[in-house]
C-alpha cells in the first residue's frame, strides 16, 4: 500500500502539469481549429525566465510567478502574430503547423545561447523535507504543483464564464463566423487565446522546475506528452484532459517502477496509438457533425 499510494501521489504531480500544458492545447483549438507545437517550448522558456529572476535579479519566488505569466503571455502573442495568423488569411490548412514547430525550434536555440545547454538547478521555494501522507512521501512543492495547476484551470474556467471577454473567447469558439458577425473581433481573441496559451505553459515551467532541472530541452518531452494528453482526453473537454493528465502520470511513475524508466513512455504512446484507432475525438471528446 505505501507503494501504491507512492506511485500514485507522484503520478498525479506528473500527471497534473501534463495536464495543464494540454490545457493550452485546448484553448487555441477551440478558438481558431490551431494548436501551438511549440508550448513545451513556451513552457522552457517560462522555467528559464523564472530562474533568471529568482538567481541573478535576487526576486522572490512568488514575486516572480506574475512576471513569468506576463513573459508568457507576450510570448504566445508573438507566435500567433508570426506563426498563425498568416497561415489562418492565406487559408493555409497545415501552414500553421510548420510555423510554431518552426519558432519553437528558434526559441530553443535562442535559449541555448542565452543559458547554454546545460541543465541548471532550480532553488525550491519550500522546503526540501517530504510530508509523511498515507504511507507515501510527499514533497511540499508535488503539492503547490498539483494545486498550482487546478488552481489556474479554474481561473481560466472562471474568466471563460464570468468575464465579458471570457464570454467573447466563448462565443468564438462556439462559432467563429458568427461571433464575427456579432461584432466580436475575432482575430483578436486568437491571440489572446495563444497568449493564454502561452502563459498556462510558462506557468506550468516554474511550477515544475523546482522539482527537476532546467534547460532549453525540458520543453520537448513535456510538451509532446502533453499533446498526448490532450488527444487522449479530447481536444474539446476540459475534464477529459484532467483525466487524461491523471492517466498518463500514473500510468507512467507506475511503469518506471514496475518494470523500468526506459519503458515509461511506451505506456502511454500504446494509450495514444488505441485512442486514435478506437476513439479519435478522445476519451471525454465529442464528435464533430459537419454538414456539406
Amino acid at each position: 500500500m505505501e507503494i501504491l499510494s507512492q506511485i500514485l501521489t507522484s503520478g498525479i504531480a506528473v500527471g497534473m502539469i501534463y495536464a495543464v500544458i494540454a490545457f493550452g492545447f485546448q484553448l487555441t483549438f477551440s478558438t481558431s481549429g490551431t494548436l501551438n507545437f511549440g508550448q513545451g517550448e513556451a513552457l522552457m522558456l517560462g522555467a528559464l525566465v523564472g530562474l533568471t529572476c529568482v538567481d541573478s535579479l535576487g526576486i522572490n519566488y512568488w514575486l516572480m510567478v506574475p512576471i513569468v505569466c506576463v513573459f508568457g503571455m507576450m510570448q504566445g502573442g508573438v507566435v500567433e502574430l508570426i506563426g498563425v495568423r498568416p497561415a489562418i488569411k492565406i487559408k493555409s490548412e497545415f501552414g500553421w503547423i510548420m510555423s510554431t514547430i518552426a519558432l519553437g525550434i528558434i526559441f530553443k536555440n535562442v535559449a541555448e545561447n542565452i543559458w547554454g545547454r546545460d541543465a541548471l538547478p532550480f532553488p525550491s521555494p519550500l522546503s526540501d523535507e517530504p510530508i509523511l501522507f498515507l504511507g507515501a512521501n510527499i514533497l511540499p512543492m508535488e503539492i503547490l504543483v498539483v494545486g498550482g495547476a487546478l488552481l489556474m484551470m479554474l481561473l481560466v474556467e472562471f474568466f471563460n464564464r464570468k468575464s465579458i471577454y471570457g464570454k467573447a473567447v466563448v462565443a468564438t469558439a462556439n462559432d467563429r463566423d458568427a461571433a464575427g458577425l456579432m461584432g466580436i473581433n475575432t482575430s483578436l481573441v486568437i491571440t489572446f487565446s495563444y497568449a493564454l496559451s502561452s502563459l498556462t505553459a510558462a506557468f506550468a515551467g516554474v511550477l515544475i522546475a523546482p522539482l527537476t532541472l532546467t534547460g532549453a530541452t525540458m520543453g520537448t518531452s513535456l510538451g509532446l506528452k502533453a499533446f498526448a494528453v490532450a488527444i487522449i482526453g479530447g481536444l474539446s473537454s476540459g475534464l477529459g484532459i484532467i483525466v487524461g493528465g491523471l492517466i498518463l502520470g500514473i500510468t507512467e511513475t507506475a511503469t518506471g517502477f514496475y518494470i523500468s524508466t526506459g519503458y515509461k513512455d511506451v505506456p502511454g504512446l500504446v494509450l495514444l496509438l488505441l485512442v486514435l484507432a478506437f476513439k479519435p475525438s478522445g476519451l471525454f471528446g465529442k464528435s464533430a457533425i459537419k454538414k456539406v
